[in-house]
């Protein structure tokens, strides 16, 4: 796993490799990617596993002034919206400041569902197997909150899928996930665009033609 290999040209190829890693799965599967950048990732993993795909918003509650560092995540299925504490980071911010944050995100991410799905429902995970994507793990306080929202509406398995991450991210993952499958942990892993020749920003634009191309794949699309 922590072998040298090339960065993966861009998000598309790694959702190529990342599907030979998770093989066949069982079941009624339905892969969420997470918006923005697990979106391109997941959509060659729904085509290879001729699976359903939609997108899950999950929003970092960043650190005023240092919005990389994350006081926690805020993952939306439906309407309810479920919020994972980084209780080291958290713990340091008065709770006016915290709540400021949270409000601003949850804005965000209902603009995200409503660019995304318009008035299109959010596919029901019950009984699904659900994998869960994105482009990699560096804290992985967002897929945390994603696990967690998923696990609320009873699926049968969550399956945590990435190309990269952090050894104890991935370790972490997989006390919250049934499964959790890394394709790639670096010995020397600082950041998640170190994986990627084009780790470019992923649009909305992107992200809604990456959903309308596995729509458009599936029968009746």
């Amino acid at each position: 796993m922590g072998a040298m290999r090339r960065p993966y040209p861009d998000r598309a190829a790694a959702g190529r490799v990342l599907a030979d890693e998770l093989g066949s799965v069982g079941g009624s599967v339905l892969v969420l990617g997470l918006a923005r950048g697990g979106v391109p990732v997941a959509g060659p993993v729904a085509d290879a596993l001729d699976a359903e795909l939609d997108v899950l918003i999950v929003r970092k509650l960043g650190l005023p002034g240092q919005p990389e560092l994350a006081m926690g995540a805020i993952a939306g299925v439906g309407e309810e919206l479920h919020v994972v504490r980084n209780e080291s980071i958290a713990a340091e911010v008065d709770p006016e400041t915290l709540e400021a944050v949270r409000r601003q995100e949850v804005r965000e991410l209902r603009r995200r569902e409503q660019a995304y799905r318009g008035d299109r429902p959010p596919i029901d995970v019950r009984d699904r197997v659900v994998i869960l994507i994105d482009d990699g793990l560096a804290t992985g306080a967002t897929m945390r909150a994603a696990v967690e929202a998923v696990r609320r509406h009873r699926p049968a398995r969550v399956i945590v899928a990435v190309p990269v991450g952090g050894i104890e991210s991935c370790r972490r993952l997989s006390r919250v996930a049934d499964q959790v499958v890394c394709a790639w942990i670096p010995r020397y892993f600082t950041a998640v665009g170190q994986a990627y020749r084009d780790f470019s920003s992923v649009s909305d634009d992107e992200v809604r033609r990456v959903l309308a191309d596995n729509t458009a794949r599936r029968p009746g699309g």
